[in-house]
């Protein structure tokens, strides 16, 4: 296939022949449905052959059918290489030292348009090139952990990743942070709780929910925000640092154990579940919203355990689950089982012979509530006590992803199951409160009146 035309077979490229708007062409597209003004891209090898993409004057791509392509008019060619400029990072010795660990995400970014991935800037000049602001900040530098999709992330990349934070930690870094992809991001910030204790420096955790090479990425102001915290704030523990509001105001720093992506595209998607954040960071400084958090300290002493044990699931309850479900575990060698319950935590009277075998091959299941806010309360029905004397443990607010990977670390630690149950109550890292907050559970439901008239004083 010729440069030409890279990317594009069939119906598409019979298009663009006949008009001959190649790839980087600037064009004028008219169809049934309007006019489109951009550049031509060129398509991923994988993609379909019937459509035509456009990035127009906003910024935005768009796919344009060329079955319904009335006419192309070319007004002239913009070959774009989308190569962020790499400077080389000044470096300040008054300034501190900052570690940024990749696992995958794209912090900052530029596209393949060969195959239409999102490649990751991820060196310090590149970095620099992409995010000037961040030599303001401190000394950056960045290592590579792991190149995955966040669903991929999972007990081998934990362990790596908390063992590389104490040794960077031992070597004298000011603060940490760690790249990772949206998606996960809440269980890696739960498991890194557990895995890397009292830290003497903050570690952040960040992401993007938008690629760089878009104009609504938020991937700039995140990292920017992540890395302040990371030089500068008091709050020594592992954080989750995403935007705050849907602008870009200020970013909102979340205690690991206790967050959650609650939006699947917003930018503000991360949100602090039955609690308040730990602080919010803009460009100019870091406001802390509470004053229980651990605080930095000069010493280089932290604790990294990574035992982990792998055989662990968690289950969300539906109406009519079947037994066979919880069975199937069983038979399959799993050691814990943490319940995503209804209610206060409760689930059908079929699952309950599943349940007494399972606590019969010392098996720990442990109950939460897929409701996200509330505590489990398994006395206040005869289901819930019932399921006690079974052996279902209530997990108390534990959220049911940090109660999946804590079940999995505590049973890493010990086969007792009284040990066990001792470590899965008691908390460790926030990830279990005595109480939640009045203003820890609002949720505003829109087009009621009242909720519209609010939202319109402050919605920009």
């Amino acid at each position: 296939m010729s440069d030409d035309y890279r990317g594009y077979r069939g119906e598409a490229l019979a298009v663009l022949k006949a008009y001959d708007a190649m790839v980087w062409s600037d064009v004028e597209v008219r169809t049934a449905k309007g006019k489109f003004t951009g550049i031509v891209l060129p398509r991923s090898e994988t993609a379909d052959p019937q459509h035509i993409v456009l990035k127009l004057r906003s910024g935005y791509n768009v796919g344009v059918a060329a079955a319904g392509v009335e006419g192309i008019t070319v007004q002239g060619r913009k070959e774009a290489h989308y190569k962020i400029p790499e400077k080389e990072f000044p470096y300040d010795p008054a300034k501190p030292r900052v570690k940024l660990f990749g696992t995958g995400g794209t912090i900052a970014s530029r596209l393949d348009y060969r195959t239409g991935a999102v490649i990751p800037a991820f060196s310090p000049g590149e970095l620099y090139g992409s995010v000037p602001e961040l030599a303001d900040i401190c000394n950056l530098e960045t290592e590579k952990l792991y190149g995955v999709f966040s669903e991929n992330m999972g007990p081998e990349q934990w362990k790596g990743t908390a063992e590389a934070i104490g040794r960077e930690i031992e070597r004298g870094v000011q603060g940490i942070v760690i790249g990772h992809g949206t998606d996960t991001m809440h269980h890696t910030a739960a498991i890194l709780s557990f895995m890397v204790q009292d830290s003497p420096v903050p570690i952040v955790m960040v992401g993007s929910q938008r690629s760089s090479d878009r104009p609504s990425s938020d991937a700039a102001l995140n990292l920017m925000y992540s890395v302040k915290t990371a030089a500068e704030s008091s709050i020594a523990e592992v954080m989750v640092c995403m935007f705050g509001p849907t602008s870009d105001d200020y970013g909102l720093l979340h205690r690991g154990t206790r967050v959650r992506k609650m939006h699947s595209s917003y930018r503000s998607t991360f949100r602090t579940i039955g609690d308040v954040p730990l602080a919010m960071v803009s460009r100019e400084k870091i406001t802390p919203l509470r004053a229980d958090y651990k605080q930095r300290r000069r010493d280089r002493h932290v604790t990294v355990n990574t035992a982990f044990e792998e055989k662990v699931s968690i289950v969300y309850y539906y109406p009519n689950m079947k037994p066979d479900i919880i069975d199937a575990l069983i038979d399959n060698g799993y050691r814990g089982i943490v319940i995503a319950g209804t209610g206060l935590g409760h689930v059908n009277k079929p699952l309950y012979p599943a349940l007494k075998r399972a606590h019969d091959k010392n098996i720990a299941v442990y109950m939460t509530v897929q409701t996200l806010w509330g505590y489990v309360q398994m006395y206040v029905y005869d289901t819930g006590r019932d399921m006690m004397e079974l052996g279902v443990v209530p997990g108390a607010n534990l959220l049911p992803e940090v109660g999946y990977v804590k079940l999995g670390w505590a049973l890493g630690q010990t086969d007792d199951m009284q040990k066990v149950r001792e470590i899965m109550l008691t908390p460790i890292a926030g990830e279990i409160t005595d109480r939640e907050p009045s203003n820890g559970y609002l949720i505003f439901q829109g087009g009621i009146p009242e909720v519209e008239e609010f939202i319109s004083k402050y919605w920009r």
